[in-house]
């Protein structure tokens, strides 16, 4: 009888790579270049598919375990926090306007890149970027679902968290985030993956996740702590993932460089514009702030994502021709969007308010340069105006940008008193856009941008109303129609926090909460 012969246990690359390259073959009855056609067309040339390596080396059974555990730990969080009405702990009900915004603007986008990863995987020739896609399109859905899940607490009890979806696809100031994931997705699958896992994910998720969770918990909002530094240990795979695909590219032909560079230019920008509303957010909506917009940049992008073009300098990369405007704008873009967002708020489905006086010194004593001098006498003006009970909201509506889709609320480089406005001729039509790099990314491609679906536009031209409504009836009020096919309610879910249905359930809640 044979001695049986025990077979020697694979170590950790010899099993990565039977989990992931021998789950491919070559096909026969049709060649790969038909089966694989996209990751030709955009011109990048890969010579060797196995020079993609995961540094992370995760194989699927592994994966599972892994997201098993964390999903343990996150629902006994949530389950507790629900239980125990922890929602009456945060700071000041004016903080659950943010999440508002983050369910309005971010949880879609989710959902936005796990189609994305899943569509985008199955273009590559190379078993090893499939699987890295596949798993990443999983976390990006359970991510869409942990984030709904802890935020439904809030659901509960606050208005403008309800109808996310449908405003995703409807609301004006939506279309920014919305526009971002639209155009990544109709691009090729080289292009996305620089789009959302080098230039957002690499280089400003951090700048997304890191401080905004910080702020939750120095709000006292421990439910979306959890599922934030849940998301963000699969947010530095990502990141990982992101830098070898750019690296991988870079490796594998010089006549690579010049293509990832110009993507790199353009979807830096198009994430820098998108994360002004997490400016906005950080600056103006959270009553306790661990840190001002200015300072997340200066650490999390000028510090690490300087540090990162020193790196592929090697590669013939520089950084993206908007970075020195952008790390001006830092003193800019939070107040510019609050500004916005405040004379808008009649068709916003979360309230604002005029920062409080001590929160006005602290962003004089963040933004020394430019707050008092250039921010703090409308906001004064404004209080004045609401306390004589003069309350304005703008009824009209401004001019967006083709590309980012953000209003024209921006200033010129250089010049705080001055908007920046340029614009382009394409088929005898005019097109606007809020800066130089903007017009730029639509000068290069006019013929996908010609086709954005510009809220703004489609209202003027009385495609953001219901079916049978007449604009030309005696005292039609345009806004009230628009506020009806949005579904949002003006009594309960915009306009001024102060005197709002969310403040006085909360105030009477809290009330109730500590006392007999």
């Amino acid at each position: 009888m044979d001695t049986p012969v025990l077979k020697k246990k694979l170590g950790l690359k010899e099993r990565y790579a039977a989990m992931t390259r021998g789950l491919g073959w070559e096909t026969t009855y049709q060649p790969m270049e038909k089966v694989f056609p996209y990751d030709r067309y955009e011109g990048i040339k890969i010579h060797d598919w196995d020079q993609w390596v995961d540094p992370f080396r995760l194989t699927m059974d592994a994966y599972w375990k892994y997201q098993g555990e964390k999903e343990k730990k996150l629902y006994a969080v949530i389950d507790a926090f629900t239980q125990n009405n922890a929602f009456l702990g945060v700071t000041d009900a004016r903080y659950v306007n943010a999440l508002k915004l983050f369910i309005q603007g971010v949880t879609p986008l989710e959902y936005y890149a796990y189609r994305g990863f899943a569509h985008v995987g199955r273009n590559f020739t190379g078993e090893g970027a499939r699987v890295a896609c596949q798993m990443q399109s999983i976390d990006e859905l359970r991510h869409y679902q942990t984030e709904t899940h802890a935020l439904s607490t809030y659901n509960r009890f606050f208005n403008g968290m309800h109808h996310t979806n449908h405003w995703f696809d409807r609301v004006w100031y939506l279309s920014v985030p919305k526009s971002f994931f639209e155009d990544a997705s109709t691009a090729g699958p080289f292009e996305f993956l620089t789009a959302v896992s080098f230039s957002f994910e690499y280089v400003l998720t951090n700048l997304l996740f890191v401080p905004f969770m910080s702020g939750a918990a120095y709000n006292g909002d421990m439910s979306t702590v959890t599922f934030g530094f849940s998301a963000q240990s699969d947010e530095s795979r990502h990141m990982t993932l992101g830098i070898e695909c750019i690296k991988f590219m870079l490796e594998q032909d010089p006549g690579n460089v010049p293509i990832v560079q110009k993507w790199i230019d353009k979807w830096f920008w198009r994430g820098y514009r998108l994360l002004t509303l997490v400016a906005m957010m950080m600056d103006y909506m959270q009553p306790k702030r661990v840190m001002s917009w200015k300072e997340a940049w200066e650490m999390y992008a000028e510090q690490n994502g300087g540090a990162l073009f020193k790196d592929l300098a090697r590669y013939g990369i520089r950084e993206p021709k908007g970075w020195k405007d952008a790390c001006e704008g830092k003193d800019h873009i939070s107040h510019q969007a609050w500004a916005t967002f405040y004379s808008f708020g009649a068709a916003a489905p979360f309230h604002t308010w005029v920062p409080k006086e001590d929160e006005m010194k602290w962003l004089a004593s963040h933004y020394p340069d430019t707050f008092d001098r250039h921010y703090r006498p409308r906001f004064d003006y404004w209080r004045e105006q609401a306390e004589a009970g003069n309350r304005f909201y703008i009824k009209t509506l401004p001019m967006l940008c083709q590309i980012c889709q953000v209003p024209m609320l921006f200033t010129e480089p250089g010049d705080a008193t001055k908007i920046c406005a340029r614009e382009s001729d394409y088929l005898g039509n005019k097109f606007h856009f809020c800066s130089d790099h903007c017009k730029e990314i639509f000068d290069d491609e006019p013929q996908k941008y010609t086709q954005a679906w510009l809220p703004v536009h489609q209202i003027y031209q009385g495609n953001c109303f219901k079916p049978g409504v007449d604009p030309s009836s005696e005292g039609f009020d345009p806004l009230a129609a628009v506020l009806d096919y949005y579904e949002v309610d003006p009594a309960r879910d915009s306009l001024d926090f102060e005197g709002s249905e969310d403040q006085k359930n909360f105030a009477a809640w809290r009330g109730e909460a500590s006392s007999n």
